[in-house]
């Protein structure tokens, strides 16, 4: 079978953190005098005033470790330092430096400064009432995105729950094993994103309880590569007991493959030479002293990233721990959207021709492309880009969704959805001209988050929609099951793989997703070569469309509720 040349993940999650993009302002410092009707809490570095925003209040830009920089450059994250009188919790951070070109230059969005996080609670939560807590990690393939980009207040709202949305470090400034930097931390691992991710948790844990949340009652949530990383914390002993359920929305864990530590050290030395560092003896010193912009020009020469498996942090694969036991046992919910890989087509074969998706799929299947096309013929769909499109999400979301429930469901309860709104609005810029993007990639990030990045808003049934994909996520963060009353019960996946189907004229639950998605076929023909680091298939550089980086560098405010 001949090498794949699947279409860039890589690149579609770079499309879809661009969309997504806000520029947040640069964290306010310290001062006295804040009013009275503020919200203020008081966490163990000192006093933050917030701001209420509707029903909900937040706090923004909250540093949960050190900054790191300088001599604490590719070290894992310390404990923040305290600070004196009362600090402004009202302006975001900034967004850790990002991995590759989607138009952040200017410091005061983008800054190795970056370890924040911000919370959302309901306006009345105080003190003592422990409510459920949603800690969620962002998407962009370990190498762009912010957590700011989503807010939590509708959530926090609708829900009665904390929202907390972190930043973690990206690219080779989080996930870079050389050997000279991993020997220096007795974790011996080069994956500080990941450990920037469980920091956050350890705060979380350990000041929840002043914005009114349940330290014994947090559920992590992430997308993409998010999900990804909450593959990683569920296998990695240094995570556990810091949650109690997880949420993975289109990232299952059997389609990430984090590198072993030999091929991330080999990695890593490329891009220590690349970056001007060639000389192991002096290596460590030197990769502390380059400039950033200088790190993310050498990041081209292989710019995917995410934790690397082999060490103290992180011992085995996160799927092959799963399956085999090894692991942060908690509830889960997992799905996938019933389109994924349109965007990921979109963003190198828009109009493809039927002639072109022939050759595509001969190029990605070479011998077993008969069987392919037999099974999704061109005629079969709207257009070649649907039939690629419709290949490329049952053979790797639909299909891994599966793979990953299946072995969440024979240890502990799991729940497993697909979202499915034939007319779900596109991110911006994210859409070719005429080419249908519902169902795709990122697509329920409307619908559970404040987050209005779309060509159009939702309409008042994909609000209610989205309302109660809401209630279900809250419903599953406060006693482990996703049920509503009035709604269909969402079954366990057990025996038959129920899963259920999300849509806004309806929930439905099915027990043919596996062969809606073909799933028997695809377990004897994945494609070679999409082996997966971080829950995007290994790719080189990509560039951004124009488009695209005119709506990154403009800059918007956090949506409004959807």
């Amino acid at each position: 079978m001949t090498r794949s040349a699947v279409p860039s993940m890589v690149l579609a999650l770079l499309l879809a953190a661009a969309a997504l993009f806000t520029h947040p302002a640069v964290a306010a410092p310290a001062r006295q005098g804040v009013t009275a009707a503020r919200p203020v809490v008081t966490t163990d570095q000192g006093r933050l005033a917030g701001r209420a925003d509707g029903r909900a209040e937040e706090f923004l830009g909250i540093p949960y470790a050190a900054p790191p920089v300088a001599d604490l450059r590719f070290r894992p994250p310390r404990q923040p330092g305290r600070w004196a009188g009362t600090r402004e919790a009202t302006r975001p951070a900034p967004a850790c430096v990002q991995f590759l070109p989607v138009g952040l230059s200017d410091p005061e969005y983008v800054s190795e400064d970056c370890l924040y996080l911000d919370v959302y609670r309901p306006r009345h939560a105080r003190p003592g009432d422990r409510l459920p807590v949603l800690f969620w990690i962002h998407g962009g393939a370990f190498l762009i995105g912010t957590g700011t980009q989503f807010g939590g207040r509708t959530m926090a709202d609708l829900t009665d729950s904390v929202v907390v949305s972190v930043n973690y470090r990206l690219g080779q400034l989080g996930y870079l094993a050389a050997p000279e930097l991993t020997r220096q931390n007795a974790l011996g691992s080069g994956s500080y994103g990941l450990m920037d991710q469980i920091a956050a948790l350890d705060w979380t844990r350990d000041n929840i309880a002043a914005f009114g949340g349940n330290p014994a009652d947090i559920t992590l949530w992430g997308q993409s590569a998010g999900s990804a990383s909450v593959c990683a914390a569920l296998s990695s002993p240094r995570a556990a007991g810091l949650f109690s359920r997880a949420v993975l929305q289109s990232g299952p864990c059997s389609l990430m493959r984090a590198p072993g530590s030999a091929q991330a050290a080999e990695a890593a030395g490329d891009f220590a030479a690349a970056a001007g560092c060639p000389e192991p003896a002096t290596r460590a010193a030197c990769l502390r002293t380059v400039p950033a912009a200088d790190l993310v020009s050498a990041a081209r020469i292989r710019p995917t990233a995410g934790p690397a498996f082999g060490d103290r942090l992180l011992p085995a694969q996160p799927y092959e721990a799963i399956a085999s036991g090894r692991w942060n046992k908690v509830p889960v919910l997992i799905g996938s959207t019933k389109a994924e890989a349109k965007f990921f087509v979109a963003g190198t074969h828009p109009y493809l021709t039927a002639q072109e998706y022939t050759e595509r799929i001969d190029v990605m299947y070479g011998p077993a492309a008969k069987e392919v096309l037999a099974r999704y013929p061109v005629a079969g769909h709207p257009t070649p880009f649907d039939a690629l499109s419709a290949v490329l999400t049952d053979s790797t979301f639909a299909c891994a969704t599966l793979s990953t429930a299946r072995a969440f469901a024979e240890q502990v309860p799991t729940y497993v959805y697909e979202f499915d709104d034939p007319r779900s609005p596109a991110l911006l810029g994210a859409q070719p001209p005429g080419v249908d993007m519902a169902n795709a990639h990122s697509a329920e990030l409307a619908y559970v988050h404040d987050f209005g990045l779309t060509d159009r808003p939702l309409t008042a049934a994909q609000t209610a929609f989205a309302d109660d994909m809401k209630r279900r996520w809250g419903a599953f963060a406060r006693t482990g099951a996703p049920h509503l009353a009035g709604a269909p019960r969402w079954p366990r996946t057990l025996g038959r793989y129920t899963v259920l189907t999300l849509a806004p004229e309806g929930t439905r639950t099915s027990t043919t997703f596996a062969a809606d998605h073909r799933c028997d076929f695809w377990s004897r023909h994945r494609p070679a070569g999409t082996g997966v680091a971080g829950g995007t298939p290994t790719a080189g550089p990509v560039s951004l469309p124009r488009r695209l980086a005119t709506q990154l560098v403009r800059p918007v405010r956090q949506a409004g509720a959807s």
